[in-house]
């Protein structure tokens, strides 16, 4: 309930904090509004409880998130919310637009709220009340509970539509696999169809403690892009060494060798990730060295540029390594999505709308960025916003 107040109060503070007022005026009213807005959307809790659980119950995975977006448009229609369907297969945007006129020479001011709506494909082990129905699929990433956060922020926003311009909820698949993100914004050409001066997105997060919201400036997570080495070597008999080519022994090095290039090849003040998580080799016979090896793993950073030179430095250190030592080398890279950067205006402006909600001491606007991804990145990198 709080994190749907926070969605419906950027969208008021956004607009009318611009347009429809001065900043000093704007910004008494932002907090009387947000305290009327947590009693009535609090008045909710127990209708949004039941969506949740209702959602939790029945998770679907990327691109197949048909049930769930069928329940987003017709509550969405339900509200008077103009409703798109079959936005990147299974998404859904709907469009609202406040009742307030917009002052003459100016255009109409727009703002994008997303929430993802896909599950993880494991097994649900809690004994809750409300768990999956479905065996092997989970919503343990929480977008039932975003999908729910969006919906709150809507019904509530359609009930007044107190703000002048368009807001855009933009419930998406699939992030949890295929980048759904970048199908919305790229294939599809969302904010050509939904235009959308900025775009906002919110997260649950468990470390954080309960009642507390994080907006940061800057980089808040990281790239990440993944990795496939095949190392060919010339396999043998194990006790005959000297006549192959040992592909494992090559790999071994490899391992190593990428490992320098966080620790001395990255500035101390920057971050990222080198890790091989994957070491396939051989077979069940314990006297033969095979022909070759594969290795996997993932490359994470938060500066664009970063991510290109771990990208470039990796293929040439590969290829370095591996044939100073007399085997070939193949590198694919899958690059995965870009680094999450909030901007400054808006991570500012959503730190200073959460608190007029939970209150300043709980707002953290320096929160330590995490090394993991989302895909949210791809709306990000074509609208100033804040995640």
């Amino acid at each position: 309930a709080v994190s749907a107040t926070t969605m419906a109060s950027i969208t008021r503070r956004g607009s009318l904090h611009r347009l429809c007022q001065s900043k000093t005026g704007a910004q008494r009213k932002a907090t009387a509004r947000s305290l009327g807005m947590v009693r009535e959307v609090m008045a909710m809790k127990d209708e949004l409880t039941a969506w949740r659980h209702d959602f939790h119950m029945h998770p679907e995975l990327s691109f197949e998130e048909t049930r769930t977006s069928g329940l987003v448009a017709e509550r969405l229609r339900s509200w008077g919310i103009e409703v798109a369907t079959g936005i990147a297969k299974t998404g859904v945007v709907g469009t609202l637009r406040g009742k307030h006129p917009i002052p003459e020479g100016k255009k109409v001011p727009s703002i994008g709220l997303r929430a993802d709506m896909d599950a993880l494909e494991m097994m649900e082990e809690t004994n809750a009340p409300h768990k999956s129905l479905t065996p092997g699929k989970f919503h343990g990433c929480g977008h039932d509970g975003h999908t729910t956060m969006l919906l709150g922020a809507a019904k509530h926003l359609a009930a007044s539509r107190e703000f002048c311009g368009d807001v855009h909820f933009i419930f998406q698949p699939a992030e949890e696999v295929y980048g759904g993100g970048r199908v919305m914004v790229e294939d599809e050409k969302l904010f050509d169809k939904f235009p959308c001066d900025t775009v906002y997105g919110i997260h649950n997060w468990p470390l954080l403690p309960e009642g507390v919201i994080s907006a940061r400036v800057g980089p808040i997570m990281a790239s990440n892009d993944e990795f496939t080495i095949t190392v060919k070597g010339h396999g043998g008999h194990a006790a005959m060494p000297h006549l192959t080519t040992d592909p494992i022994v090559i790999s071994a090095q490899v391992v190593s060798a990428l490992q320098g290039m966080v620790s001395r090849h990255t500035d101390p003040l920057d971050s990222a990730v080198v890790s091989v998580t994957q070491f396939r080799a051989g077979t069940d016979a314990y006297n033969v060295i095979p022909d070759t090896a594969q290795l996997g793993g993932t490359l994470r950073s938060f500066q664009p540029e970063t991510r290109e030179r771990l990208i470039s430095q990796l293929k040439a250190t590969v290829q370095g390594v591996v044939t100073s030592l007399g085997g070939t080398a193949e590198v694919n890279i899958l690059e995965g999505y870009p680094a999450t950067i909030n901007h400054k205006e808006q991570a500012d402006l959503a730190a200073a709308v959460a608190a007029t909600i939970v209150g300043e001491d709980n707002v953290v606007r320096d929160a330590t960025p995490t090394m993991g991804a989302e895909d949210f990145s791809f709306m990000l990198n074509q609208r100033p916003g804040c995640y």
